[in-house]
């Protein structure tokens, strides 16, 4: 399993239970979760000003990182998300 860093945005911080269901759904394993709680954005995103951020790390199995990014991609639980590879 390949080590990850994941950091998302989410406009409520219940949200947040609902983005770890989504992980839960394939081959990961949080090792560390980190909340750095809610700041102001530089630009609105989706009519939003100020967003909870989240940052975790995480490891995936390499077969499923795509999948894992498709349904990301269309799940609409949170604004943005980075998913990082960490050597």
């Amino acid at each position: 399993m390949n080590k990850y860093q994941f950091t998302f945005l989410v406009t409520e911080e219940a949200q947040a239970k609902d983005v770890k269901e989504v992980l839960s759904g394939f081959e990961t394993k949080i090792t560390k979760e980190e909340k750095w709680g809610k700041r102001d954005l530089a630009y609105s995103i989706d009519k939003n000003n100020a967003a909870y951020y989240f940052s975790w790390d995480v490891e995936i199995a390499p077969k499923e990182v795509t999948a894992l990014k498709t349904k990301l991609n269309f799940s609409g639980k949170m604004l943005r998300y980075l998913l990082l590879k960490i050597d």
